[in-house]
């Protein structure tokens, strides 16, 4: 690779693929994109918060399933 070359980050480069792959999903499964304006910034607010509940969950998950395996 030459040093006038772009570098390319291999993970940032795989979460720009899973974003457009959720784009993508969201689209076909409710038929809108976010630029949709049926929503006001409170009801974007409440889905990240369920959202992040959701990761929340699975975190717990995962940490008690690793400390049941090395516990």
């Amino acid at each position: 690779m030459s040093a006038d070359a772009p570098k390319v980050d291999s993970v940032v480069a795989a979460v720009r693929a899973d974003l457009l792959r959720r784009s993508e999903l969201g689209i076909a499964k409710y038929g809108v994109t976010l630029d949709r304006t049926d929503l006001n910034l409170r009801d974007w607010l409440q889905h990240a918060y369920e959202e992040t509940l959701d990761q929340a969950n699975y975190l717990k998950r995962a940490i008690i399933e690793l400390d049941h395996k090395n516990g």
